[in-house]
């Protein structure tokens, strides 16, 4: 009986300490978890990504077929939960992580040690950007994070370096509104027209903005949402730098002296239209009182011949009270 009482404590001792306290684990208020039974994740019943509205929307037909990530089940902060020996669980952070572009988890000495990121733009410029971008990981796509991709951190670092490098390379400024434009047709300096770090350095905002509707895609293909893109900086080459800052320096005292122009001509209208307004008013208070008369001169005219002959011959004594000096023609009878 002791010996039977042994073992049987031998055995409890045993699940205690290598199955039931290895089996308890928390998940941490920044981290969801998904568990594996034998290496299979546990599903949502036949559930796939795109059920959800906002994945299907981001792929095209041929991606549908590749993306089609089962839904799991998602494992909530808190605990203590429970795991049996031939299940493993995955924890996964789901803090925002801020992320340098230059940065390559694969060889930290790329990038000018991860400083700085090469492009090449339209015009065969190599310039050097700076900036990050922010993600963080997507709880509806919890399979294709943990389970889809090798090193998903990479591969979403190389799907936005080859987005934006894509990007540079084929940059074009938007078309300037009506006004811009005559501005830009006045001001054709050689050597200015076509610089591509120009027109970027002009719309990061565009840049930045195209960078984050490219990569709305990315929650669907491998569980990371992309928060937004920041680059800050464009650097042109050592070799060229002076000579681009000289382009720039006499682009910009032009564009000064076009818009001072501009400003002056747009002065001058505006006083010549108030001037015309004034004339016209005035024209229009002189006009006034002819008019004024002409409708008593019809109103007299209505009641007799007699009635406009006394008002024409009552305003003529008032002219002579005022007349320094009358001239009379010969035949003074008929005056």
């Amino acid at each position: 009986m002791e010996i039977l009482l042994g073992y049987v404590l031998g055995i409890g001792l045993y699940l205690l300490f290598r199955v039931i306290i290895p089996g308890l684990y928390v998940v941490e208020q920044n981290e969801r978890a998904v568990k594996t039974v034998f290496g299979r994740a546990q599903r949502v019943g036949k559930n796939t990504t795109l059920q959800e509205p906002a994945f299907a929307g981001m792929l095209n037909d041929d991606e549908k077929e590749r993306y089609a990530y089962p839904q799991v089940r998602v494992i909530q902060p808190g605990g203590p939960y429970f795991r049996w020996p031939w299940e493993r669980v995955h924890k996964v952070s789901v803090a925002t992580e801020l992320v340098d572009i230059a940065y390559d988890p694969d060889d930290r000495k790329a990038n000018q040690r991860n400083t700085i990121l090469e492009a090449v733009t339209r015009d065969q410029l190599n310039i050097g950007l700076r900036g990050q971008f922010r993600y963080t990981v997507s709880e509806k796509n919890l399979y294709a994070y943990a389970f889809g991709v090798n090193r998903p951190i990479a591969h979403i670092i190389g799907y936005f370096v080859s987005v934006l490098r894509e990007r540079i390379a084929n940059f074009e400024a938007p078309s300037p509104t009506p006004h811009a434009a005559s501005a830009e047709t006045i001001l054709s300096i050689p050597g200015i027209q076509g610089i591509s770090i120009n027109d970027l350095r002009k719309n990061l905002g565009e840049l930045n903005r195209h960078m984050e509707d490219e990569c709305k895609s990315s929650a669907a293909r491998y569980g990371i949402t992309l928060d937004a893109a920041l680059i800050t900086a464009i650097e042109p080459p050592s070799e060229v730098e002076s000579a681009l800052a000289a382009i720039n320096t006499v682009h910009n005292e032009v564009s000064s002296e076009i818009s001072l122009a501009e400003a002056a001509a747009d002065q001058k209208i505006v006083q010549s239209k108030r001037a015309v307004e004034i004339e016209t008013l005035r024209a229009e208070a002189e006009v006034q009182p002819l008019r004024q008369l002409a409708l008593q001169l019809r109103e007299l005219k209505s009641k007799g011949k007699e009635a406009l002959k006394n008002y024409t011959r009552n305003v003529g004594l008032e002219l002579f009270s005022k007349a320094k000096k009358i001239l009379f023609t010969a035949d003074r009878d008929k005056i």
